[in-house]
């Protein structure tokens, strides 16, 4: 299966790089890990809702470039979302391989989260808690759950 991680921004953070480097090379055993980011926006300090509502759109357009002709199978993290467990999303992993899907695409949203167009081509809107984390180290948790499901799935060991 290939699972590509499509994200607003650039990581600067070299801890954070570290652990996606890590998680990218464990899970190298079990799938095609790709990860694609697109640029975000400055935001203003003090945004009204109509700008911040341009910024969300302007970065969705981008996401959208990856997205619209896609016949992956696309997972949209947002705080609204389902909330699974590690063994749920594992579970749904594994229903996505066994009914022939190849691919599924995670997409993480900027600072300011999603626009409407990414949410609305999401075939699962995906919440890790109603918390709200860095878009930066969400990264990190969602390739760590990735690679816990892997590991589920397989009948591996893993830390409860």
């Amino acid at each position: 299966m290939k699972i590509t991680i499509l994200c607003v921004g650039k990581i600067k953070e070299k801890f954070y790089t570290e652990a996606i480097d890590e998680y990218s090379k464990r899970l190298s055993r079990y799938c095609k890990l790709d990860i694609i980011q697109v640029a975000d926006e400055k935001t203003p300090e003090n945004a009204s809702p109509a700008v911040e509502r341009q910024i969300k759109d302007k970065e969705g357009e981008r996401l959208m470039k990856y997205l619209a002709n896609s016949n992956a199978h696309k997972i949209v993290l947002a705080i609204e979302g389902k909330m699974m467990d590690s063994v749920e999303l594992s579970q749904y992993f594994h229903r996505q391989m066994v009914t022939g899907c190849s691919e599924l695409i995670f997409v993480i949203g900027g600072s300011l989260g999603l626009s409407e167009e990414v949410l609305s081509c999401a075939d699962l809107k995906l919440s890790f808690s109603k918390m709200t984390f860095p878009h930066q180290l969400m990264r990190v948790i969602l390739l760590e759950q990735i690679y816990r499901g892997y590991r589920i799935m397989n009948h591996e060991p893993y830390h409860k």
